[in-house]
């Protein structure tokens, strides 16, 4: 009995298969077709006359009970591989490949990387190996200058480092521009900087770190790590003094508080449509400026859904910075969190061209006639870029009969080119490219005159 019940864990394939040592085949799981060999048991019973005996292949007499137990045990195992199907899956184990919640799964980073691939190779030729390279290399910062600290104090400590200010550099070679240039020197309304900004960053090649900024004697941080690049749409902007500024896409922070370092914001108000976002803002804010300075100051934090500012202050501020969300180029292919390349968030992602001209739209309304406008994005993409301020400008155009300027910034590009590396091809605006050598941005940005 033991021997007839190994044979079939001896052949685990089930119906169909021979048994080890027999040359004979097991029944399929109906038992046997017609006209097929009777399913092999291991025991044969024969007919006799004594009816309390049966006979087995080998010859030998057995009981009559002992050979119903055995062909008990032998029916009960034909059963169980009528039943078994080795091959067989359960259904909830299957790959399905139309569902999608069974696609493979690959990180959002990896996502990012290969729609990059895709369509930055194109726009950009032979350019994106190298971008593409720096992206994914360790990203170089800049310290803004924290002026309601003991600056001077901060500035020589930095100094101490072998960092430097590339804003005064900026400044002392644009100073001695005019006197090679051969042609007039553009109006200072449409080129001229924004005071009082002060941001060191280390040489072309040099990839030294900044320490973490500590709290300083003044009770404030000494100063603000940031990509540099970031610091130039508040560089374009031109404050003046006793400017009304909307940042209408605030969080988190650093530039609202380089608008602040101007010193010359009458009214500020910075606004962002995540109340999370505003509370990063609002702690950068107590971090970084005196309470009286925010009072004086008149900051107004807001989360208000920027698209409807030109309905609610339209024709209101001087100057207006428009930071709008985008893919978030460097972001998006080194951090998880809050990564808009995850599948849930492909929608989000399509329909950010639209936001952004809405934005863009939005805070060119709230602009008064003769007022400036910085769009400004941290992405490679011209459909987010060039292709947006294009298409706000046609919307005010049709919808408002708004007549809207873009101004040329090939003289500011010429003052910072010593710092950041700028694409050729940009048409509209400048865009500032990551490179091993000054691995800033990506980081585009675009000024404006509202005309009428």
């Amino acid at each position: 009995m033991v021997a007839l019940i190994q044979h079939p864990l001896k052949n685990p394939g089930g119906a169909g298969r021979p048994l080890r040592g027999t040359g004979r085949r097991v029944g399929g799981a109906a038992g046997g077709a017609a006209g097929s060999p009777a399913p092999y048991s291991g025991v044969e019973r024969t007919t006799s006359r004594n009816a309390g005996v049966s006979r087995c292949s080998s010859g030998r007499n057995y009981p009559a009970v002992h050979a119903d137990m055995a062909a008990l045990v032998v029916s009960g195992f034909r059963d169980l591989l009528k039943r078994a199907d080795f091959a067989k899956v359960l259904r909830r184990h299957r790959h399905k490949k139309k569902w999608a919640a069974t696609e493979p799964k690959f990180p959002a980073t990896r996502l990012a990387l290969q729609n990059f691939d895709m369509t930055y190779s194109v726009q950009f030729g032979d350019l994106w190996p190298s971008i593409r390279v720096s992206l994914l290399s360790e990203q170089k910062y800049g310290a803004l200058v924290n002026n309601f600290a003991a600056c001077d104090h901060v500035s020589a400590e930095l100094e101490q480092l072998h960092a430097r200010d590339f804003v005064n550099k900026a400044h002392s070679h644009g100073e001695l521009e005019p006197e090679s240039g051969q042609t007039a020197a553009p109006s200072p309304a449409s080129w001229a900087c924004s005071p009082n900004l002060r941001c060191f960053t280390f040489t072309r090649g040099d990839v030294s770190r900044f320490p973490p900024a500590r709290l300083g004697s003044l009770g404030v941080m000494d100063y603000y790590l940031m990509d540099a690049a970031s610091l130039l749409p508040v560089l374009a902007l031109g404050l003046q003094p006793g400017d009304t500024v909307l940042d209408l896409c605030a969080a988190p922070g650093g530039k609202t508080l380089a608008l602040l370092q101007t010193g010359c914001c009458r009214n500020l108000a910075a606004n962002d449509l995540s109340t999370s976002r505003t509370g990063r803002l609002q702690k950068v804010l107590h971090s970084y400026v005196p309470k009286d300075v925010r009072y004086k100051s008149q900051v107004r934090v807001t989360s208000w859904d920027g698209r409807k500012w030109g309905e609610l202050e339209g024709d209101t501020y001087d100057r207006v910075l428009v930071d709008v969300p985008c893919t978030t180029d460097r972001h998006s292919l080194h951090e998880e969190e809050n990564n808009i390349f995850q599948r849930s968030r492909k929608k989000e992602r399509q329909m950010l061209p639209m936001l952004q001209v809405q934005l863009l739209a939005a805070g060119l309304l709230a602009t008064k006639p003769g007022g400036y406008v910085i769009y400004s994005t941290c992405s490679l993409s011209h459909l987010q870029n060039e292709y947006v301020v294009q298409g706000a400008i046609e919307l005010l155009a049709n919808q408002y009969n708004i007549e809207v300027r873009v101004e040329d910034l090939t003289h500011f590009r010429k003052l910072f080119m010593d710092t950041f590396f700028f694409s050729p091809s940009c048409q509209v605006g400048e865009l500032v490219i990551p490179n091993l050598m000054a691995n800033f941005g990506p980081m585009y940005f675009c000024k404006m005159c509202r005309l009428t």
